[in-house]
């Protein structure tokens, strides 16, 4: 069996291992995603798929340094439920959920963890999973979307992207369809394969527009079948293998980057500065 230094798999460990872990101050990384519709040609695993993926590659970068624990397969989908396959966890079950975790690892000793999101509309949930984390344990939390990590190179798109910005790269287009083709490829529907741009980037308004990497001054989710017949949005047909296989390196390689950072970054202590000592404790919900 490999030394728990040179494992990166979370439950892999031993109950005895994961105090080495925590004492040699590993990162545990939780993946996010969701099952949920992906068009004609992608399976309703990419959201999991690909925060799972990313996670466990950065982590394989970083053996010494952080531990990828199994992915949240499932998400908050409430939106998309005009399509079959969708399965949809409340927003706060799923919030709680994540949290329960994350207090976990914080109770066991491991004060800086990761989140890796793969689902849209989980981003600003694994925020608050993250923001709570802070203030209801004495851990630290980190976290993105996977996407995010190819903006670390503010040049990097352009190595890759072809389709029109912005909308071209939304829900199963070029990006997602790409890294299904290099991760997954026998899931991919080829001959299903069609572009649609959503009817909100079609209005051609310069405050409502969305993409995976950037949107207007305006937010506006309505339900996914008001502005997507197929349930694509972007240019599906402008994906490769080949730009899925820079991606995901791209994305691997900056979360290794960035555990690597966190791993080594010190954590401020938190000082309060009222005159006088507060009279009752701060209430969060615990259980």
């Amino acid at each position: 069996m490999p030394s728990v230094r040179d494992t990166y798999k979370f439950d892999e460990l031993t109950w005895p291992e994961i105090n080495e872990a925590v004492e040699m101050g590993k990162i545990p990384i939780l993946p996010t995603g969701s099952v949920e519709q992906h068009g004609h040609h992608l399976p309703l695993k990419v959201d999991h798929l690909c925060a799972d993926a990313v996670a466990t590659e950065g982590a394989r970068l970083q053996p010494d340094k952080a531990l990828v624990l199994p992915p949240v397969s499932y998400g908050y989908v409430h939106h998309v439920m005009d399509f079959p396959g969708s399965l949809n966890i409340h927003h706060e079950h799923f919030i709680q959920y994540c949290l329960d975790i994350t207090k976990s690892l914080a109770y066991h000793g491991f004060k800086k963890i990761i989140i890796v999101n793969g689902h849209g509309s989980n981003h600003n949930l694994v925020d608050t999973v993250s923001r709570r984390t802070i203030v209801e344990t004495d851990a630290s939390c980190s976290f993105c979307s996977w996407w995010q990590l190819l903006k670390v190179d503010p040049d990097f798109d352009k190595q890759w992207r072809e389709s029109v910005f912005p909308g071209g790269c939304s829900h199963a287009g070029e990006l997602e369809t790409s890294m299904l083709m290099h991760l997954a490829p026998e899931s991919v529907r080829t001959d299903k394969i069609k572009s649609e741009i959503a009817k909100t980037n079609k209005l051609g308004s310069k405050y409502l527009w969305t993409d995976l990497f950037g949107k207007g001054a305006i937010g506006l989710v309505e339900w996914t079948s008001q502005y997507s017949d197929s349930g694509v949005m972007g240019e599906a047909e402008k994906a490769t293998a080949e730009k899925g296989r820079i991606c995901f390196e791209e994305a691997s390689k900056n979360l290794a980057g960035w555990i690597d950072e966190y791993y080594n970054m010190k954590i401020e202590p938190r000082t309060r500065h009222q005159s006088q000592e507060p009279t009752f404790p701060l209430s969060f919900p615990t259980d």
